[in-house]
């Protein structure tokens, strides 16, 4: 099974895309162009997230970066974005050299 992705508007006008399933590389694109459709603010809904993978994990991190929130993470999906997204801000220098 794929992901599936579902678009709720909530009542703080924001628009949440439900994913539900497993997120796999081949599923970025389709997540980057529904997150892309909206001209509202963006939160994506990880609760019924079976399985990711690096590249998806990657992905959601970068999103993250960008200001997407990330609502309802298991707890292993929420330490493996912190620490790509850790990562992603070394390596791009915004750390202060001591």
């Amino acid at each position: 099974m794929s992901c599936r992705i579902d678009r709720v508007l909530s009542g703080d006008d924001v628009v949440v895309l439900s994913v539900s399933g497993r997120i796999t590389e081949q599923d970025v694109q389709t997540l980057a162009t529904a997150i892309e459709a909206e001209a509202r603010a963006v939160a994506i809904d990880l609760e019924h997230v079976d399985l990711i993978d690096r590249e998806a994990v990657k992905f959601l991190a970068q999103k993250e970066l960008e200001g997407t929130v990330l609502r309802n993470c298991s707890a292993y999906i929420r330490e493996w974005v912190t620490k790509e997204r850790t990562e992603m801000v070394e390596k791009s220098g915004d750390t202060e050299d001591a």
